[in-house]
């Protein structure tokens, strides 16, 4: 195939860590899109593309026929429509998490992309982030021993980003929205790298906070994933307080302290009679909790040596199932497991 990547970006609102992703692979960008035309011009002239590279209209992009990497960074209720036109079209693609929103669109993009001889990516950051990737680095090493509960939380206050209702034309407030799928997607992602597909799940949610949602706007769920292992969702999109992902990790000879924010992690590891030490390792850490040169930079590895794509079509899927399989629980009161044929 042609080595050279050619990048289109549409949604500059929260695209814009894409194209900076693709910018610093050195991609050539062909057109960036947004239905927003003064959106449009601001990210234009942020990163000095010129005006003839910019567009509103994203099947500009899709009948480029010099465009073979498109990233997709728009409401999450309309992935399931462009991704496939752009799979269609012969396009890689990067999409946003979530994958989707209903079980019907996540099925749908499924079989387009393994129908399809394009690679196809859900950015679920998470896995780019430094602190996380150490996490799993200490897992994998054995440094913790066998691990046995995981928790993460999704602490994002919503109450600025969502002033409105869905009738008043605020896609993060649609029913179908529900900020544990939206955002909180993140969190379980996350476990769900770190212990594995969890295999049934109980939940609890509330609505106080941000009332100008529809949904709950804070969740826990409890987990049980493989081996054995036992985990814990937490998701606030009301909470007051500044954004976190605050996860830790307790294995058989040590535990782990951290988040997607602070440059240090917390680590205890036990000595040979299985005693931990009064007070932490402290571990630095890169701050980097948007990591889209990384997170590019495998796709386009993926790409131009045909490898596998980590955070395929049926990973993001399978995120999803997660989550919502966590607000059926929430609603119904009942244990549900996770359905992850697609």
């Amino acid at each position: 195939m042609d080595k050279k990547l050619v990048v289109g970006n549409i949604g500059m609102m929260f695209g814009m860590a894409h194209l900076e992703g693709a910018m610093g692979y050195d991609a050539e960008i062909a057109l960036i899109c947004d239905s927003n035309p003064e959106t449009l011009a601001a990210a234009g002239k942020k990163y000095n593309i010129p005006e003839e590279k910019w567009c509103t209209d994203y099947h500009d992009i899709i009948n480029n026929k010099d465009i073979n990497v498109v990233s997709v960074a728009i409401p999450d209720q309309q992935h399931k429509q462009v991704c496939i036109e752009l799979l269609n079209a012969g396009k890689h693609v990067l999409c946003e998490k979530p994958l989707a929103l209903t079980r019907e669109d996540i099925d749908e993009i499924v079989r387009a992309a393994e129908a399809s001889n394009c690679k196809f990516m859900v950015g679920q950051i998470c896995r780019f982030t430094p602190s996380f990737e150490k996490a799993k680095e200490l897992i994998d090493n054995g440094t913790l021993g066998e691990i046995y509960f995981v928790e993460s939380e999704y602490a994002h206050d919503y109450m600025n980003i969502v002033k409105t209702k869905f009738g008043d034309g605020n896609w993060r407030a649609d029913p179908n929205r529900h900020g544990l799928i939206g955002g909180g997607c993140h969190a379980v992602d996350l476990l769900r790298w770190l212990a594995g597909d969890p295999e049934e799940v109980f939940a609890y949610g509330t609505h106080k906070a941000l009332l100008t949602v529809p949904y709950d706007d804070a969740t826990v769920a409890i987990m049980k994933f493989p081996n054995g292992v036992a985990g814990k969702v937490f998701v606030s999109t009301g909470c007051k307080r500044d954004y976190t992902m605050r996860t830790v990790i307790y294995g058989t000879k040590g535990t782990l302290i951290c988040d997607n924010t602070s440059p240090t992690m917390q680590l205890f590891v036990a000595d040979e009679n299985g005693v931990a030490p009064e007070k932490p390792e402290i571990v630095e850490v890169e701050v980097n909790n948007h990591n889209a040169i990384k997170e590019f930079a495998v796709f386009a590895d993926a790409i131009i040596n045909d490898k596998p794509v980590l955070t395929d079509a049926r990973e993001g899927a399978k995120t999803v199932a997660a989550c919502l399989a966590i607000v059926e629980s929430s609603v119904t009161g009942k244990i549900v497991k996770p359905n992850y044929e697609f």
